[in-house]
């Protein structure tokens, strides 16, 4: 098989899951899509470096978080304003939800970007990659250089925050 086959193969895979998660820290689709064009396109370039030391959906969303960071960079040099329209994010959800998941459900996407725009990272970054990414725990501490363990409190941790910083009127 080549490296075009595996790489058609890939993106067919996970592109719709790095899309959401770009377009969980975008807000915006048109820039979420250019932005996982791009991560595609940086995953080619390094293929040969892919020792699948991890799964390709982990150091996928490693190229598409370097990716975002990048864009960042290179927005405020150029001294853009930040969007914060990212009502268009939603939150993925289990079929076993616990009463936080379905809290966070009822509320309207808006009101949870913005609680989520308020959390400290990297428990803002583990928030992103376990909702918007749907990443096990064991591959969002692979992306954080952490173990498991601490992707598991910090995502916890975060989410009672995000419970705490978002009201609904019920």
């Amino acid at each position: 098989m080549s490296h075009t086959d595996s790489m058609d193969r890939m993106y067919r895979k996970h592109s719709q899951m790095i899309y959401a998660f770009l377009l969980s820290r975008t807000g915006e689709a048109a820039l979420a899509e250019e932005l996982t064009q791009e991560t595609f396109y940086q995953a080619v370039k390094s293929l040969n470096s892919f020792k699948g030391q991890s799964s390709a959906s982990t150091w996928l969303c490693g190229i598409a978080n370097n990716v975002w960071l990048s864009h960042l960079r290179k927005q405020k040099r150029s001294g853009e304003i930040f969007s914060s329209d990212e009502d268009e994010a939603c939150f993925a959800s289990s079929s076993a939800e616990s009463p936080e998941d379905k809290f966070i459900r009822k509320a309207d996407n808006l009101t949870l970007m913005q609680a989520l725009h308020e959390i400290k990272e990297p428990m803002r970054e583990v928030l992103y990659l376990r909702l918007m990414g749907e990443l096990s725990f064991r591959e969002i501490g692979q992306i954080m250089g952490q173990s498991e363990n601490w992707a598991r409190v910090t995502f916890f941790r975060g989410k009672k925050k995000l419970i705490e910083g978002v009201k609904i009127d019920e």
